[in-house]
């Protein structure tokens, strides 16, 4: 039997009424290394936001979210992108220059403060709804909203590898390394959203990349 994707997530999407003020519609992509997720969320931004106009809503735009969670959160927090831009590149500071900056810099702030803020940002951004959010622990944090949509982008590693290696020209076995390390960091990513083990945020839907 052959299902329509992009129908199905619009009529799922919009199972409420157009007056309701309830949070959403989102989708949250998650992805592993190598999978094309902001490909896949530019097709599906063209697809939902044609849907609209059939349905005689041309107002209103779907959108892709990916650097204006970096702007916002600096935004919230008073201080230049470049400042917090690690955090989002799953990188910590050295403990030594962190307590020096902590002392010295007037608007100092920590991982925490940054990440609690990021995902206000992401939060503000699921309520609003008409949002396709890629990683940034989007899954954990718009769990709750009912009318959302979560997917999931996998495939497998040798294939992710082979991609690694096109796209930065490494050796095969630092590709690999890589790859798993992303994929790692990604993961304690989204936990410090869910909590360490949970399963509570589920994917509704997984592709394979490799054949999707």
């Amino acid at each position: 039997m052959k299902i329509d994707l992009i129908k199905y997530m619009t009529d799922r999407l919009h199972e409420k009424s157009e007056k309701s003020k309830a949070p959403g519609p989102v989708i949250t992509i998650s992805r592993l290394y190598g999978c094309p997720a902001k490909r896949v969320a530019k097709s599906l931004v063209d697809k939902l936001s044609e849907k609209m106009v059939v349905k005689g809503h041309s107002d209103i735009k779907w959108k892709m979210v990916t650097k204006e969670i970096l702007e916002e959160s600096a935004k919230e927090l008073e201080v230049d992108p470049a400042k917090i831009k690690y955090v989002f590149n799953y990188e910590h500071k050295d403990p030594i220059e962190n307590l020096l900056e902590a002392h010295l810099t007037k608007y100092y702030k920590n991982d925490r403060m940054i990440r609690n803020t990021i995902g206000k940002v992401i939060r503000n951004i699921a309520v609003e709804g008409y949002s396709i959010i890629v990683g940034r622990g989007g899954v954990a944090i718009a769990h709750d909203i009912t009318q959302s949509i979560h997917i999931n982008l996998e495939a497998p590693l040798e294939w992710r590898i082979l991609r690694t290696i096109e796209k930065h020209n490494l050796p095969y076995e630092e590709a690999k390394n890589f790859a798993l390390s992303l994929d790692k960091k990604r993961k304690q990513f989204r936990e410090y959203f869910e909590g360490k083990g949970s399963d509570y945020t589920c994917f509704d839907l997984t592709f394979n990349c490799m054949t999707l």
